[in-house]
């Protein structure tokens, strides 16, 4: 356990290397915080630091950097102790931005990644980083309504809606001539079975064979089933957007190219980012994964911040940030907040339109 002096000569060093990406020497730290103690005081403290494993120092330079150790002690106190802050003005940017691109719900998210970044740059909070955004994953939402719809004598239309809003339709071939009459009543049995239930459970049902009463409409029942594990299928495929990719190149971390093209290259692997961002385990609240905690290479020196939104109260999604692990936490931490409250109460406005 640190005491308080060692735990504000390290926050120090991190404020100090986070704003100029220069090593750290007990000069620097004792002409520009008042701790009331002499340099060699505050060498000492950072010798301590660095044999508990919070710096390190770099071969060609007399000052120390932090470890991934550091930044994981000065993270978890700021997740603690930091509020969110409303900035009424950078609030309404990022409403109006996203109301911008608010006609369909997968068009919005496909660009919150694009309005995340430019907001970032634009408000001049935090700059040079990569955003991403996780299309909404809707196994927790419910199904609301099914409806047969008749197109002619051997074509029906299927269309699912669920609470969120979200719909989806098929044309689908019918085996015989059914009535308007009959397409009702099939109706009327499939939203009487799976309406309320979740895509999760729907499938539980629909493997449990629940239809054998409706026996006359058997072939015409197991096709519609077909559709929908097949649209529920659908639904469950993961889209990862991310922007700002080539700002890894602003930070002096990555002015070697192959570290930069490896970055850059992870970034473009969508199946990689995605298994990232769902195998997360906090739904809630912001989470942070730093240095070395990341499981995969190209990202080791970097940190991954994330945060959730929801519609129609149900956490449906991700959107988050990607930098090297020298990264503004509080500003980061605070933008996405409240990029994930606006998000959510934009999805929201769409759902009632």
């Amino acid at each position: 356990m640190l005491d308080d002096r060692k735990i504000k000569v390290l926050h120090a060093i991190i404020n100090s290397y986070i704003a100029s990406a220069e090593p750290i020497g007990s000069r620097t730290i004792s002409k520009k915080y008042n701790f009331g103690v002499s340099s060699a005081t505050i060498r000492n403290e950072m010798s301590d630091l660095e044999d508990l494993g919070y710096l390190s120092k770099p071969h060609t330079s007399a000052g120390r950097v932090p470890s991934d150790k550091a930044y994981r002690l000065y993270v978890n106190q700021l997740l603690k102790t930091e509020k969110l802050t409303i900035d009424t003005k950078k609030k309404e940017q990022i409403k109006k931005a996203l109301i911008s691109e608010a006609d369909e719900i997968d068009e919005l998210i496909q660009n919150s990644a694009k309005i995340l970044s430019a907001i970032t740059n634009y408000t001049a909070l935090i700059t040079n980083y990569t955003a991403l955004a996780l299309s909404p994953q809707l196994k927790k939402s419910k199904l609301k309504h099914i409806q047969l719809i008749p197109i002619d004598d051997s074509e029906a239309l299927l269309v699912l809606v669920n609470d969120s809003g979200i719909v989806k339709n098929t044309i689908f071939k019918l085996d015989r001539k059914i009535n308007d009459d009959q397409l009702t009543i099939i109706s009327n049995f499939l939203n009487n079975k799976l309406k309320g239930l979740t895509i999760e459970d729907i499938g539980k049902e629909i493997d449990n064979n629940v239809f054998k009463e409706m026996y006359e409409y058997k072939e015409i029942i197991d096709n519609i089933i077909h559709i929908i594990n097949k649209t529920l299928n659908d639904t469950d495929n993961v889209e990862v957007y991310a922007d700002g990719v080539n700002k890894i190149f602003d930070f002096p971390e990555y002015k070697d190219l192959d570290k930069a093209k490896s970055f850059i290259s992870f970034i473009e692997d969508k199946e990689l980012l995605a298994d990232i961002l769902l195998n997360s385990t906090n739904e809630d609240e912001i989470e942070i994964t730093i240095g070395n905690e990341n499981i995969y290479d190209p990202i080791k020196e970097c940190s991954l911040i994330t945060t959730t939104y929801k519609l129609g109260g149900v956490t449906i999604g991700k959107i988050g940030v990607i930098g090297p692990t020298r990264m503004n936490y509080p500003m980061v931490i605070n933008t996405l907040k409240l990029f994930s409250v606006n998000l959510t109460e934009v999805l929201e406005l769409l759902l009632k339109k």
